[in-house]
């Protein structure tokens, strides 16, 4: 089941309905509900994968309620080290296994030795798997460090692993914020009813009215690259950078407004990533709760550990932190190259101290309108993501330097969709208008209402067919 289409608007009536004005009295039970609501949204993909959720579920929940018990660190640790493994053997399995495979044959052929009898296998990927596995992973590290305890309640953290609105493509949730909204009382509210009404529109504007436009268009040029111009080449780069955002932080503004309307607060998962003015700030802003995970559990740790180490270890460290990013994306050298194309120039941040403030301000945070300086950092920062999703979106490295070489080679230009300008000018507008706060909080003038209305009528037109979400995939 997916955000747009007609069957989960009437799987969210049917399960808001029983939720508040049925089930409303009894938590035990509204929980209950979640985790039926979250299997049946689930298991309307492929039933069969429902099993690996409720494996992992299982798994985690006796790990987590065993560590605290345990009379030394290392039996605690070898509990924790028991989860992650399982987990990303999960993982690896079903995501990984043809991509080692295949390059462990290619690189034996390239040597002269040929491999025989290794098959890779048709394996389907299981959707969200990169996504509840981490989560799972870090309620049992967070217990581990004391950060959150374990919780006895299975139904409870059964329904935090499999939770519909966040299962298949995030936010990655914490147990210390998701965990502990799902075991306590919840209220309707008003205000926060409307406001996820408001994100799930603007989610679906961000679908259906722009990704699900530009991908054809995308497709087309990223498929016929040879035989087009340098000029429709960056065209097709800048349409894929502005359909892979409004794909993917349209599911998480979807879910984010979704969960809203049971009661819950899910962390957000972009901040204006296309208004960052360098790349340190692009990953602040962009898919939030993936890197928030592997500074959390990957680079923090591993810098403290070489802490004494120089420069040269830090510059190892987000190497690794980034190809970590890029292969979690997918089992493929182009998503790997991505990561290594942004660890170049995230590098500068190392030596920038004011980038690890807590907080980074939306540019012309306090004026009206930027200044000339903020829209030079902002279009340089743009032009290098855009150059960077050249590999995201391509099928291979080889079709990813053609295409990058074609760009900056030829430079003739044709272009049949002048007609796609008055979308992004609209879309970047809005945007701009609601730069301080991504969660529609506040009215920005007198009559919003009447933008939204709008949105509404661009949806009911544009709503038809089921695309997939991009995120899926991952």
């Amino acid at each position: 089941m997916i955000f747009n289409s007609f069957e989960f608007l009437i799987f969210l009536s049917i399960v808001f309905i029983l939720y508040w004005f049925v089930l409303d009295k009894n938590l035990k039970i509204q929980n209950l509900l979640i985790l039926v609501s979250s299997y049946i949204f689930y298991g309307w993909w492929d039933y069969r994968f429902l099993s690996l959720i409720f494996i992992s579920t299982i798994v985690d929940f006796i790990i987590g309620l065993n560590i605290p018990k345990q009379d030394s660190e290392k039996k605690q640790k070898l509990l924790v080290w028991c989860s992650v493994l399982f987990n990303l053997s999960l993982l690896g399995f079903f995501k990984y296994y043809n991509f080692f495979v295949d390059s462990w044959i290619d690189l034996f052929n390239s040597i002269g030795y040929e491999i025989k009898g290794v098959k890779t296998l048709n394996i389907i990927l299981p959707v969200g798997i990169s996504f509840y596995t981490f989560q799972t992973m870090s309620y049992t590290i967070d217990i581990f460090r004391k950060k959150s305890g374990p919780t006895k309640d299975f139904i409870s953290f059964a329904s935090f692993v499999s939770f519909f609105p966040q299962l298949v493509a995030g936010p990655i949730e914490s147990a210390s914020n998701l965990l502990s909204q799902i075991q306590n009382k919840r209220e309707f509210k008003y205000k926060q009813g409307v406001q996820g009404f408001k994100l799930i529109l603007w989610g679906l504007f961000k679908k259906v009215v722009i990704a699900d436009q530009l991908s054809p268009i995308v497709d087309n040029i990223f498929d016929n690259n040879l035989d087009l111009g340098g000029g429709i080449l960056w065209l097709g780069a800048i349409y894929f950078t502005f359909q892979i955002y409004c794909d993917f932080s349209g599911y998480s503004d979807i879910a984010v407004g979704t969960a809203k309307l049971f009661g819950f607060e899910l962390m957000s998962n972009f901040k204006f990533p296309y208004f960052s003015r360098n790349i340190g700030e692009f990953w602040r802003r962009w898919h939030i709760s993936l890197t928030t995970w592997f500074t959390d559990y990957l680079y923090i740790p591993l810098k403290l550990k070489y802490r004494d180490k120089g420069y040269f270890f830090n510059f190892i460290i987000l190497k690794l932190y980034f190809l970590t990013i890029g292969l979690w994306h997918g089992s493929n050298w182009n998503y790997i190259m991505f990561g290594l194309y942004h660890s170049i120039f995230f590098i500068p941040t190392l030596f920038n101290p004011k980038f690890y403030k807590l907080k980074t301000p939306q540019i012309s945070f306090n004026t009206k309108f930027p200044s000339l300086k903020e829209i030079i950092q902002v279009v340089s920062t743009f032009f290098l993501v855009t150059i960077g999703f050249v590999f995201f979106r391509s099928e291979n490295l080889n079709n990813s330097f053609k295409y990058l070489k074609q760009m900056f080679t030829d430079f003739s230009f044709k272009s049949e969709f002048e007609w796609l300008n008055i979308y992004f000018l609209c879309f970047i507008m809005i945007e701009y208008l609601i730069r301080k706060n991504e969660r529609l909080k506040d009215e920005y003038f007198k009559y919003d209402w009447i933008l939204f209305s709008i949105l509404s009528l661009f949806v009911l037109l544009f709503l038809r067919g089921k695309q997939q979400f991009i995120y899926f995939q991952f």
